[in-house]
């Protein structure tokens, strides 16, 4: 078990965005205006567009120095907050010390079977580094279908072993599905709790009825971060018996078929990302809130991360899942969390924010913005 002592980055946003799309009435097939009955009275249509506001938004925030460590000594007057360029006055200030109500998400679908045993050894860092003695937790499985496998509660002997209680189902992975359930449990949370959602699962999504930017908008609402585990299909092939199903390869073992790329060292990881080439994973978390309803195939578990101000631990062996664990309980309990009532919340769209703090040399990590629809 790894407890890691130095704390680690305290993070990143959950900034209460809104997210309604604007909706119009469109009507085809008639030639102009229904004339009212005689008697009716005619009613006018309203003078200025209601849109819907903001009333507050909680960001909260890492500082990291040069060193990569985490600074914890700056006061609320050494923070700086932007929204649409415009100057933010903070009107809370906390530095990790609100309880904490967090739903777990496990996928528990036959592919990633091999490393369910694993996720199970992990259960107490669950409870230890992220919940504590103050927080509470809900516990949420998927493979085809969502499964509610633990209502809140404050009891770590229930969360751990219902988390050691993990079972393989099918092949399907509705993570999208279950990521909206975990929202709509943290939403009824007190809101002088911090909501966080934890994801252990692989970066994909197959057969889910609702979109990532749905989801991340929603998030957004209810001020919600979103922390994730991402598991290798690889690695659970690797602990997998050997099959002797599927094509035969046409390279012997070990082997590429295509020539590596200049300068790189060669490996089925390497590979893929190479070749797939880098993606600005901020642009795309801030392109799919506004865009809720487009399709997200690239690095969904990273963006919704960075969309909410949240942390993406990648893991291939066994003990980096614990060590993932540990990095975002770390965090969690080294958040500033700023909140202000925006001063702009009447413009729609995408809100950009920006946190600065007056001290030279230190790395500010937050949520980039939040949406805010019209109606």
């Amino acid at each position: 078990m790894i407890l890691r002592r130095a704390l680690v980055a305290g993070i990143a946003l959950l900034a209460g965005g809104i997210a309604f799309c604007g909706l119009s009435a469109h009507s085809q097939g008639t030639p102009g205006p229904i004339a009212p009955k005689p008697g009716d009275t005619v009613q006018k249509a309203p003078e200025n567009t209601i849109r819907v506001k903001v009333a507050e938004v909680n960001v909260p925030v890492a500082v990291h120095d040069a060193n990569g460590e985490l600074v914890l000594d700056l006061q609320q007057r050494d923070f700086h907050v932007l929204d649409n360029g415009f100057e933010q006055k903070i009107d809370t200030f906390d530095l990790g010390t609100e309880p904490l109500s967090a739903v777990l998400v496990f996928e528990n679908s036959s592919r990633i079977a091999p490393l369910l045993p694993a996720v199970q050894k992990s259960a107490i860092l669950f409870t230890q580094t992220m919940i504590g003695p103050s927080g509470d937790a809900a516990v949420l499985g998927y493979d085809d279908s969502v499964q509610n496998l633990m209502p809140f509660t404050a009891d770590h002997d229930k969360i751990e072993k219902t988390i050691a209680n993990l079972k393989a189902g099918n092949s399907g992975a509705r993570l999208y599905d279950t990521m909206s359930t975990a929202v709509s449990l943290l939403r009824e949370r007190p809101a002088n709790r911090r909501r966080v959602m934890v994801v252990v699962a692989e970066a994909s999504d197959t057969g889910s009825e609702i979109k990532l930017g749905a989801v991340l908008r929603d998030a957004q609402l209810s001020n919600i971060v979103i922390y994730s585990v991402g598991l290798s299909t690889t690695a659970a092939q690797l602990r997998s018996p050997p099959s002797q199903s599927g094509p035969i390869s046409a390279n012997p073992p070990g082997t590429f078929g295509m020539p590596p790329i200049p300068g790189t060292a060669q490996t089925p990881t390497s590979e893929q990302q190479q070749r797939e080439g880098n993606i600005d994973v901020l642009a795309l978390a801030v392109w799919v809130v506004q865009h809720a309803t487009a399709v997200v195939k690239d690095r969904p578990l990273e963006v919704a991360t960075v969309a909410t101000g949240g942390m993406y631990e990648s893991t291939f062996r066994d003990r980096s899942i614990e060590k993932a664990i540990d990095e975002i309980g770390a965090e969690l309990n080294a958040q500033y969390t700023l909140t202000y009532h925006p001063n702009n919340s009447d413009s729609s769209g995408f809100h950009e924010i920006k946190v600065t703090v007056d001290r030279p040399g230190v790395k500010v990590r937050t949520r980039p913005g939040y949406y805010v629809g019209e109606k």
